[in-house]
């Protein structure tokens, strides 16, 4: 969001500049069941005021090498964020995205997130598709632009996930491997409780 541009060189200076997110969100939370929080790619302000007034995080994970060491980073953030401003933060898990499955690093990278990461990855992955590219161009989102794509599935499959995940929607029937693995993976935090209100979601 380019109103956004300056935001981080105003806070610097703020008072109670990590909260100032949180304080905003609070005035409208209870009208919505869920709340994401877009956040940029980098950890700056921006991000710690959306970890900060997160319930929880997710963290998109292109299926590249250098996305692994980025990770890295984001877990280290996400443990200072838990000693100072929000020591309830909890991890939502990692959706793998931009994924080429003709290309032996992606399936590489993936292979690696899953063994270490386990049940906290997402089963749906959002593959690279030329579609949602172009969805942005036309200014409409993927299930508008062309539902019957590659990638307009793998993101309705995200959000059932997400929402199964959450116990908004009963599980489905069949038990994928995926389902059965356990791990602690990211850092320590409770899991996710039953749905019970307006929760806000920090996605990285």
């Amino acid at each position: 969001n380019s109103d956004l541009s300056g935001a981080e060189i105003e806070l610097v200076t703020a008072f109670a500049r990590e909260q100032k997110l949180r304080a905003a969100i609070s005035e409208i939370k209870s009208q919505y069941d869920y709340i994401l929080i877009d956040c940029p790619p980098s950890l700056g302000l921006l991000t710690v005021n959306a970890l900060t007034a997160a319930d929880s995080y997710l963290v998109p994970m292109q299926c590249e090498y250098f996305a692994l060491e980025g990770l890295t980073q984001l877990i280290h953030t996400v443990g200072l964020i838990r000693q100072s401003t929000n020591p309830t933060l909890q991890e939502e898990g990692i959706l793998l995205t931009m994924y080429d499955g003709k290309t032996n690093l992606a399936n590489q990278v993936v292979e690696e997130v899953r063994k270490h990461f386990k049940e906290q990855v997402y089963d749906a992955v959002i593959p690279r598709n030329v579609r949602l590219s172009e969805c942005s161009s036309f200014g409409k989102p993927i299930v508008l632009y062309d539902v019957n794509s590659k990638g307009c599935s793998a993101y309705l499959s995200l959000a059932n996930e997400f929402l199964v995940r959450n116990q908004k929607l009963e599980a489905p029937e069949m038990v994928s491997p995926a389902e059965t693995r356990v791990s602690p993976g990211l850092p320590q935090g409770p899991t996710p409780p039953p749905f019970n209100g307006p929760r806000v979601d920090a996605v990285l």
